[in-house]
C-alpha cells in the first residue's frame, strides 16, 4: 500500500469514528426526554367537581303542601307551594308561553324532572278547567253532560264511604281520592284482611289526611289467622306481623303448646302491648 492509498483509509477511519460518536451524543441527548404523567406508573387522579346543571338553581327544601290547582293557570307561588323547584316552574312558564295546554292530568306527568312519587301526591289535586278542552268536545256533548267514569262527582261534607265495602269507583268519588290511591286502600285492606279502623288508612304511604273524614267503617269482620296452624311463612304475610314475631309464634308452640291468647306472648320483646292490641282483632287459635 502506498502512502495515497493509506491517507485515504486513515480518512475512512476518522470519518467513521466521527460518525458514531455524533449518533452516540445524540441517543443520549434523546434519553433525557422527560417523562409526562400520562407515561408514569402512577396515576394521578382528580375527584371530579359537583356541580348542578347549568341554568339549574337548587333552593333547600321546602315544607310542601297539597291543594286544588289548574297547572294551566296556577302562579309561581302557588307551584312552589306544591314543592316544585324554580326551574320546574320556570318550565311550566316556557310552555304555557308557546301555546302549551295541559288538557288532562297525565300531561302534567311530563314535566322535566317530576318524580312518580311527587306526581302520585300532586293528581288528586290536578284540575284542568273545560275551559282548555278542545271546542270539539262542545259538539260531541249536551250541554250539561259529564263523563262521570273519567270525572266522578266529589262526595258532599256530610256524605261518608263505608271503608270495606267500597270499589274503585266509589272511592274515587272521596275528596282528594284518585286512581292511584283507591288502589291503594283496596290493596292494603286486602293484606290486612278488612279495615277494624279509619286511622288504618295512615299505614298507606303519604295518604291524605284530609280524605279520612269521608271514612266510616261499620261493624268490622276481618279475615283471622289461626296462629296455631299456620306456618312461620304463612304468618309473616300479614302486615302487622314480621319475621321475628312470627318466629316467636312458632317457638312458643314448639315449647309451650298452643297458644290461648296473643297475652301468651307478652313476655316476648317483639310483642309489646300495642302490637298484641293491634294484632288482636285479626287472630283466631
Amino acid at each position: 500500500m502506498n502512502y495515497s492509498d493509506r491517507a485515504i483509509a486513515l480518512a475512512v477511519i476518522c470519518l467513521a469514528t466521527l460518525a458514531l460518536l455524533l449518533v452516540w451524543l445524540l441517543d443520549d441527548k434523546d434519553a433525557t426526554t422527560p417523562v409526562h404523567k400520562e407515561d408514569s406508573d402512577t396515576t394521578l387522579t382528580v375527584a371530579p367537581v359537583s356541580r348542578p346543571p347549568v341554568g339549574y338553581d337548587v333552593v333547600p327544601p321546602r315544607p310542601q303542601e297539597v291543594f286544588p290547582f289548574d297547572p294551566n293557570t296556577a302562579d309561581s307561588t302557588q307551584l312552589l307551594r306544591l314543592g316544585l323547584q324554580p326551574w320546574q316552574v320556570r318550565n311550566i312558564y316556557k310552555y304555557r308561553a308557546h301555546g302549551g295546554v295541559y288538557r288532562q292530568k297525565e300531561d302534567f306527568a311530563q314535566l322535566y324532572g317530576l318524580t312518580v312519587k311527587d306526581y302520585r301526591r300532586l293528581e288528586p289535586y290536578i284540575r284542568i278547567s273545560s275551559d282548555y278542552q278542545p271546542a270539539s268536545t262542545l259538539m260531541k256533548e249536551e250541554p250539561g253532560a259529564r263523563d262521570t267514569l273519567k270525572y266522578p262527582v266529589k262526595l258532599k261534607e256530610d256524605e261518608h264511604v263505608v271503608l270495606n265495602r267500597a270499589d274503585t269507583a266509589t272511592l274515587r268519588r272521596v275528596p282528594g281520592i284518585g286512581q292511584y290511591y283507591a288502589k291503594e286502600i283496596l290493596r292494603y285492606g286486602k293484606r290486612l284482611g278488612g279495615y277494624v279502623s279509619v286511622d288504618q288508612l295512615d299505614e298507606i304511604d303519604q295518604f291524605p289526611q284530609e280524605s279520612k273524614k269521608y271514612f266510616i267503617v261499620e261493624h268490622p269482620d276481618p279475615q283471622r289467622l289461626n296462629v296455631n296452624r299456620l306456618s312461620l311463612t304463612e304468618l309473616r304475610r300479614h302486615p302487622y306481623i314480621n319475621y321475628y314475631q312470627a318466629k316467636a309464634i312458632v317457638d312458643y308452640r314448639r315449647l309451650h303448646g298452643p297458644l290461648r291468647s296473643l297475652q301468651d306472648l307478652r313476655l316476648s320483646k317483639d310483642f309489646p302491648p300495642e302490637q298484641i292490641a293491634r294484632l288482636e282483632p285479626y287472630v283466631e287459635y
